[in-house]
């Protein structure tokens, strides 16, 4: 009765992931026509601002004492506040279209609801793409405290695996790190914090020919032993209630396990926080056909 719950409460839970990511992929899809509508015509506003600009700086040249109802109109306008203004206008207008159009592609790689099958895929892709995401929760607003994120990227290989699903590993133990950070900090003062700044470290190496690993961890509260033997089981959590149901690293931990033969571990000690590491095969096809190597 236990697996047969756990099975059916994983069915529910991949069911929400398969329903968000097509949502995330619909509303990335839908942003993304009108952006690249507007990126691409920046450009044109842009050069058509300067030939205009040009224009006004000849007819300056050439009529320096214009008619009393063009320096009326003139003094109206504020045209010299114009020309400094309007070309910072418009390259804050780009910048905003780039930082847009930067997100509908984090939204479109972390969904990945046309891939469920294997495939090739880089690894830091997914990372940056669930930092992306979570990026509210890590800027610091107003009379709060910020989560400094560090990245040891190493050289990788494109790796065999289930994106969608690895990029659900990440986002599960990225926001339960950004989840202990809040917790730890809901007494301090934002001096505090920049004495002793809350970070994740995400870090990436080849272990071998065959293995990857990678490293998140948080300088967080750290987890007693006794938590840390319960904490993929499911329905397991330190939350409070409406928090947390306790699936999402019971999830993940069958995600690596099961589907990319991999491992998931945990280790955490006094004054050191928590760090969670992952290994997965750089091939699964050839994991799969050699058992025995895992």
């Amino acid at each position: 009765m236990s697996d047969l719950k756990q099975a059916q409460s994983q069915l529910i839970q991949s069911e929400k992931m398969s329903s968000l990511g097509q949502l995330v992929a619909g509303v990335a899809h839908e942003i993304n026509n009108p952006i690249n509508f507007i990126y691409g015509n920046v450009t044109y506003v842009r050069q058509y601002t300067d030939s205009l600009l040009e224009l006004v700086y000849l007819y300056q040249e050439q009529y320096p004492n214009p008619l009393p109802q063009v320096k009326e109109k003139l003094k109206s306008v504020d045209l010299d506040f114009i020309i400094s203004d309007l070309p910072e206008i418009l390259i804050s207008l780009k910048n905003g279209a780039e930082r847009i159009l930067g997100i509908v592609k984090s939204l479109r790689i972390f969904a990945r609801h046309d891939e469920a099958e294997m495939k090739l895929a880089d690894i830091h892709e997914g990372i940056d793409s669930t930092l992306m995401i979570l990026q509210s929760r890590l800027n610091a607003q107003q009379g709060l405290w910020s989560i400094q994120v560090i990245k040891e990227y190493g050289n990788l290989p494109k790796i065999e695996c289930y994106p969608g699903q690895l990029n659900q590993v990440f986002m599960n133990i990225l926001a339960n790190a950004i989840d202990a950070l809040e917790e730890d900090s809901d007494s301090d003062s934002i001096a505090d914090n920049e004495a002793n700044p809350r970070l994740i470290k995400i870090s990436t190496k080849l272990l071998d020919s065959e293995m990857v690993e990678i490293r998140i961890s948080n300088n967080g509260p750290d987890i007693t032993e006794s938590v840390i033997k319960h904490l993929f089981n499911p329905f397991f959590t330190t939350k409070p209630v409406g928090k947390g149901i306790g699936l999402g690293l019971s999830i993940g931990y069958q995600i690596i396990t099961v589907r990319h033969l991999g491992e998931l571990q945990c280790i955490s000690s006094p004054g050191k926080g928590t760090e969670f590491i992952i290994k997965i095969p750089i091939s699964l096809e050839s994991t799969f056909k050699n058992p025995q190597q895992t």
